[in-house]
């Protein structure tokens, strides 16, 4: 009789040691079941997202009414309404090629939404979901400048974003042609457009898309492309559940056609 006592004594310790075990385990949900970086931005009632506010057609900020709208804005409200249940629960905040990384790594923003080329090196860094939009790199000259090519632009001088992918885009090609360009970069789209009508530099160059925006009577968008630009939408390398919700609905809506609606509305083919 004592020793059966004494088996289920000790069966009865090695259970609660089993469960000690089990409840200190890390978890990746809460008790609601939301993992816990989707379990903040609903705490927190809004989704940051990190936009741009100098794309025409992507994110622009009317200098009349300060609203901010475009294409990507519609998509961060698509998110905001798979995780909140309401669109309008997005906070959006102004980011350039330069600062959008930042802001993600110090959590200022959950996504970034803003003309952000997916590459094997910023994968590194950031989670990014699959493509929403394809672009390439493009060049814009002032029509009466007689430039009809990269090649004629040797010499000269080429206005680019910085921490954008346009200027490796382009050296590729310049290396190839055998000619040499001088590279001047600009925190933001607009400044190399003032620079370009000034003659600071012969040629605006970005995605096409984004050109498209600064078009007027007085320049002309050259037809080729270079090196194809596949936009994402970037988070932080530790929120893995927040990243597969993202690139869930960009699925989503690529399969629904929904995607293809908000680039038709926004006139971007």
């Amino acid at each position: 009789m004592k020793k059966w006592f004494s088996l289920v004594a000790l069966l009865a310790v090695m259970a609660m040691a089993l469960a000690g075990c089990g409840s200190s385990a890390p978890s990746s949900t809460s008790a609601g079941g939301d993992a816990s970086d989707i379990k903040a931005i609903k705490e927190r009632g809004v989704l940051k997202v990190g936009v741009k506010v100098d794309v025409p057609k992507f994110g622009f900020k009317d200098p009349q009414t300060g609203k901010i709208d475009g294409m990507e804005i519609d998509l961060a409200r698509s998110i905001a309404k798979k995780i909140l249940g309401d669109e309008n629960k997005v906070e959006v905040q102004a980011v350039t090629a330069k600062t959008r990384g930042p802001l993600l790594d110090n959590g200022e923003v959950d996504l970034v939404i803003a003309t952000f080329t997916v590459t094997d090196e910023r994968k590194q860094s950031y989670n990014f979901s699959e493509p929403y939009f394809t672009d390439g790199v493009a060049l814009m000259v002032k029509k009466d400048s007689g430039i009809t090519s990269l090649k004629d632009l040797n010499g000269k001088k080429i206005g680019v974003a910085q921490s954008a992918t346009s200027k490796k885009a382009l050296v590729d090609e310049v290396n190839k042609l055998g000619i040499k360009v001088d590279f001047l970069e600009f925190g933001t789209y607009p400044e190399i457009k003032t620079a370009l009508d000034s003659g600071r530099v012969d040629c605006f160059s970005v995605d096409g898309a984004i050109l498209y925006g600064y078009l007027d009577d007085s320049t002309v968008i050259l037809p080729d492309r270079y090196s194809p630009q596949e936009y994402g939408i970037a988070s932080k390398k530790s929120n893995t559940s927040l990243a597969k919700l993202v690139d869930d609905t960009v699925a989503e809506m690529q399969k629904s056609g929904d995607m293809d609606k908000l680039i038709k509305k926004w006139g971007l083919k």
